[in-house]
């Protein structure tokens, strides 16, 4: 097998540079919470692939699926020829999403996908354009996702002119927000939407219930549902973005459920399928159902080897209990985070949590103490990710059947680069 140093060069050669990595060493295999490299050397995963290995790298049931349906059939496009298993996936996120309502589902193959559809289907059932969107928002690189998106580098840099009829309004924040709650900061945004775009105009209200590379901020307690409550009487769509929150990884299966809310509609993907790619949005019927045939879709949407693993995940999920192993990482994460000096904030929801690192005495962001405490990190053997518009958030997303002897270990390595 070639070393990470001569991958690394057959990558100079021909792999673009703009598509960037972590760490510099090639993974040869993963399982549980680790990943080992080419040459052997062990990394533990605070990262899961962005929140995508929720179940493991390789998870018995989903390795035994996968292998079961690609000697069957790997496409034939559900468009053209459909199948169960797409159909089975539909049923699974209709009776796993909050919503007492009448649902409908659709599968694509990325969560930006998922979120484009999503504004498609909220855009053609009202009738109107605008859709709201937050600070520090993250919602994928394609051309309208990138509007969407709030962070300039590296996801929008020269990638302009981006799609119109998108606006942004403030995001509650709770660390920087002066003392805000959460229906003073909605009342705040919703002034925003109403003198800026006006509440007849909006099609839909969309927004990550944590958010994702913005910083993992969870907004103060009422915030949503003061939002969610405004958008259905602006005759609005109110959407989850629920990429990266998803299927267990905030202690609950949606984070939404965390303060209650119904969405309109829900994006989901990344921990959806064990590691294949596959998205999906579901919501309303009345919604869904809206759109014209043909209208929503993709030649390899909901594609029967992703739907399977999808299917294999969600039971794994069950069987193992991965909301209670989500909110026992929490336990154990926070109580640690929180006896460390020199910590703005330790937030976050089962395991996706984060700490927010400032300059002494002050809220000034301190992106350079982030980037070398994770760089520390990698070096020891703790895979980590930074995050947030400011560059000063360190990020945790293990994967959710991690044990917690590597939980501590990856605590441990973690303790140390901070010391330092």
């Amino acid at each position: 097998m070639s070393s990470s140093e001569e991958l690394h060069k057959r990558r100079v050669a021909a792999v673009a540079r703009g598509v960037g990595s972590t760490i510099n060493s090639y993974v040869a295999s993963a399982g549980g919470g680790t990943l080992t490299d080419v040459e052997g050397r062990e990394w533990i995963d605070f990262a899961s692939g962005i929140a995508v290995t929720n179940v493991g790298n390789a998870a018995p049931k989903v390795v035994e699926a996968v292998r079961a349906q690609v000697e069957r059939f790997t496409h034939t496009c559900f468009m053209v020829a459909p199948y169960e298993s797409y159909v089975a996936v539909c049923e699974q996120l209709i009776e796993l999403t909050p919503g007492s309502f009448e649902k409908r589902a659709a599968l694509f193959n990325s969560g930006a996908e998922a979120v484009e559809n999503a504004v498609k289907i909220a855009r053609h059932a009202t009738g109107r354009q605008a859709v709201v969107v937050f600070d520090h928002a993250y919602h994928g690189r394609t051309n309208l996702t990138m509007a969407l998106t709030a962070k300039n580098m590296p996801y929008k840099h020269r990638f302009g002119p981006f799609a119109p009829e998108v606006y942004r309004a403030p995001m509650s924040y709770p660390l920087r927000d002066g003392g805000l709650d959460g229906p003073e900061a909605a009342r705040r945004a919703i002034d925003v939407i109403e003198k800026q775009v006006g509440a007849g105009n909006v099609a839909a209200v969309l927004i990550e219930p944590i958010q994702g590379e913005g910083g993992f901020v969870v907004p103060a307690q009422g915030f949503l549902p003061a939002l969610a409550a405004w958008a259905a009487e602006a005759g609005a769509v109110f959407i989850a973005d629920e990429i990266q929150t998803g299927f267990c990884r905030t202690g609950q299966w949606f984070a939404s459920e965390h303060e209650g809310l119904e969405p309109d509609l829900i994006t989901t993907a990344k921990g959806m399928g064990g590691g294949l790619p596959i998205a999906g949005v579901v919501g309303r019927a009345s919604l869904m159902d809206a759109v014209h045939a043909g209208g929503l879709g993709g030649t390899y949407g909901g594609n029967p080897v992703a739907c399977a693993a999808a299917l294999a995940a969600i039971e794994t999920m069950r069987e193992l209990d991965l909301v209670t192993a989500a909110q026992r990482i929490e336990n154990v994460l926070k109580s640690a985070l929180s006896e460390i000096p020199d910590i703005a904030e330790v937030r976050g929801r089962g395991a996706m949590l984060a700490i927010e690192l400032v300059k002494p005495g002050s809220l000034e962001p301190d992106a350079a103490r982030t980037a070398a405490v994770s760089k520390a990190c990698h070096d020891a053997g703790l895979l980590t990710l930074t995050c947030g518009t400011y560059g000063n958030v360190l990020r945790f997303l293990p994967p959710l059947v991690i044990s917690d002897e590597d939980l501590h270990r990856g605590l441990d390595i973690l303790r140390e680069a901070l010391r330092n």
